[in-house]
């Protein structure tokens, strides 16, 4: 019966190494060239036999069947380890295994999200990608989630849908939704509906601009030309007119907009502030 791996700190294995090196090879370097060697040497840590486990930082985990790769992860998590790159790139390949899955499905909070960056836009964990809109309270969980589900729309779709309607994380179906690629004319009327009637109209017009249907461009001019958008609703109205391959032209004055006095403010330079000035010499 095969030994029961434990957590292995390789991070601080090869810190150790690093700062040995470093010291051998001082003043060889430039602080650059020593940005641009470090990941080549981590890569080539990667294939040196650690003596006191018996081989090389790759194969601890390569050896390891899905179910243990997944333990493991988990005992790194639980145990304060810094979670080795190795185990990271080792599990990414294994095309989201049933055990990452039910990791996404059962694991706590504290894991979550490293198993959500490690199954990725594979379709095989969108299923419990949805659970976990559903049930978390977590925000950025749930965007890293739907970053993945974005990220594979198409596949996330019809989930999307029948989320969307039945009233759950609605903003972010939309967000889901308008990322798709292939045309759907429910996508469309969702999207056109909720431009037309919700009061958040740089969000909305955001998402028509993402799905990039051009029968969206005579609404988003006729909201754009109305005298009671502000500042930030022109600003993303023009940018989803102009990514449609739209054009608006009409002068407008935001000078008491508050808004835009607002950004005109933050972008002030400070007075006295002079860049062709010479630095003052005591």
């Amino acid at each position: 019966m095969a030994k029961e791996k434990k957590p292995v700190d390789f991070d601080g294995l090869f810190d150790e190494k690093l700062a040995q090196y470093m010291r051998e090879n001082a003043g060889k370097y430039t602080e650059k060239q020593w940005e641009n060697l470090i990941p080549k040497l981590y890569r080539q840590f990667g294939g040196i036999t650690i003596p006191k486990i018996g081989t090389t930082p790759v194969g601890y985990f390569s050896e390891c069947s899905d179910e243990e790769l997944v333990a493991l992860l988990v005992r790194y998590v639980e145990e304060d380890v810094p979670v080795s790159d190795f185990l990271c790139r080792e599990l990414e390949g294994r095309n989201c295994p049933p055990a990452l899955i039910a990791l996404l499905e059962k694991g706590d909070e504290r894991i979550l999200t490293l198993a959500v960056n490690l199954a990725g836009d594979n379709p095989a964990a969108f299923d419990a990608y949805f659970g976990i809109l559903e049930r978390s309270e977590d925000v950025e969980l749930k965007d890293t989630v739907a970053e993945q589900l974005k990220s594979g729309a198409d596949k996330a779709k019809e989930r999307a849908l029948a989320y969307y309607a039945r009233g759950v994380e609605r903003e972010l179906m939309l967000e889901i939704l308008s990322r798709c690629k292939e045309r759907d004319e429910r996508i469309y009327d969702i999207l056109m509906n909720e431009f037309r009637t919700n009061g958040e109209i740089p969000m909305h017009a955001s998402y028509l601009a993402a799905y990039g249907d051009e029968r969206a461009l005579p609404a988003l001019l006729e909201t754009i030309d109305r005298e009671d958008i502000n500042y930030l609703e022109y600003q993303e109205l023009k940018f989803a007119i102009e990514a449609l391959g739209g054009e608006y032209t009409r002068p407008r004055d935001f000078s008491n907009d508050p808004y835009f006095k607002e950004i005109a403010e933050q972008s002030k330079l400070p007075p006295d502030f002079d860049p062709l000035k010479k630095p003052q010499t005591n």
